[in-house]
């Protein structure tokens, strides 16, 4: 399991990188421009999965920042949100690299920030969904670039794995 984590880690900061490197010729406007999709617009969307994170990195090492609304800004200018992405593939990567086999059939427990119940859970199925969500929220983000006039970034794991993420394939 561990080798499947690490990979998922790596195929993030991949992904993100892509979607980074597509937004960023973006003007201010167009990057906080509202165009439909859940969280708004393209800063809306990064900051939420950026959020999103954070919170499930607290919940499950216990240290770090962890905003208290899904839709919290973070950072309302692209530099600096790429910036704290990288940042947080690095801590989410470091994170994975730094588990035993055995911590992804552990338990951990939080509280959800929508509702306020406390939820005790398997570490390996919340993984699937930390990934998972992130990458729902890129489609998002893809649509959006298109939608601004940006190339969509190609974001599919098997180009990943058929590129920098070689060693997983």
């Amino acid at each position: 399991m561990k080798q499947e984590f690490q990979m998922f880690a790596a195929y993030n900061s991949w992904a993100n990188r892509a979607v980074y490197d597509s937004g960023a010729a973006l003007s201010d406007d167009a990057f906080t421009r509202q165009t439909g999709v859940f969280f708004g617009s393209l800063c809306g969307t990064l900051n939420h999965i950026l959020v999103a994170d954070r919170i499930w990195l607290k919940r499950f090492t216990g240290r770090g920042e962890a905003p208290t609304a899904l839709n919290t800004i973070i950072h309302p200018n692209f530099a600096p949100l790429r910036l704290a992405r990288e940042h947080e593939d690095k801590r989410i990567a470091d994170w994975i690299n730094g588990l035993d086999e055995a911590d992804f059939a552990g338990r951990f427990s939080y509280t959800t920030v929508s509702d306020m119940r406390t939820i005790s859970q398997r570490l390996s199925p919340a993984l699937y969904h930390f990934f998972n969500h992130q990458t729902h929220h890129r489609g998002q983000a893809s649509a959006v670039l298109t939608m601004l006039g940006q190339p969509a970034p190609n974001l599919d794991l098997i180009s990943f794995q058929r590129s920098e993420g070689r060693a997983f394939a």
